[in-house]
């Protein structure tokens, strides 16, 4: 199964925010679409990195609460671990577990085309096997 499997299954409608944007502006939009992450993106609509719940929290712990105020930049992720929508699942699953990622923006061409979670991932491969066991008993019962 691949990436773009995925997207067509869940939407490929993406949940973004702007880098100059304030952490509190950003808590509203994770409550607002109920997402983990948001991906960042720049003034030209671009890539600029990722922000999820955990940086808030983490960076709220070390700096306390004036940086509800601050702009987005200053806690995302800027180097942004992406794949593509014809990579497997497989090969994604791989990856999120050995970096401790649990969101992935798509990219094809350049072009922010989806995100995939770690929910997603395994979804599909719970998919994958239920369908297996399905062909296993249909193969059974055919005998």
């Amino acid at each position: 199964m691949r990436i773009a499997d995925v997207l067509r299954g869940k939407g490929s409608a993406v949940a973004t925010i702007e880098q100059q944007s304030s952490v509190t502006a950003l808590l509203a939009a994770l409550a607002e679409h109920n997402v983990g992450a948001l991906v960042v993106v720049d003034a030209d609509g671009g890539l600029a990195g990722i922000v999820s719940e955990r940086d808030v929290v983490r960076t709220l712990n070390e700096r306390g609460s004036r940086v509800l105020d601050g702009p987005v930049s200053a806690i995302m992720t800027s180097r942004v671990f992406t794949c593509g929508p014809e990579e497997s699942v497989d090969t994604l699953t791989v990856q999120m577990t050995e970096r401790r990622i649990r969101h992935v923006p798509v990219l094809d061409g350049g072009a922010l085309v989806g995100i995939v979670s770690i929910g997603d991932v395994v979804k599909s491969r719970i998919s994958q096997l239920e369908q297996h066991g399905e062909q296993l008993q249909a193969y059974i019962s055919q005998g």
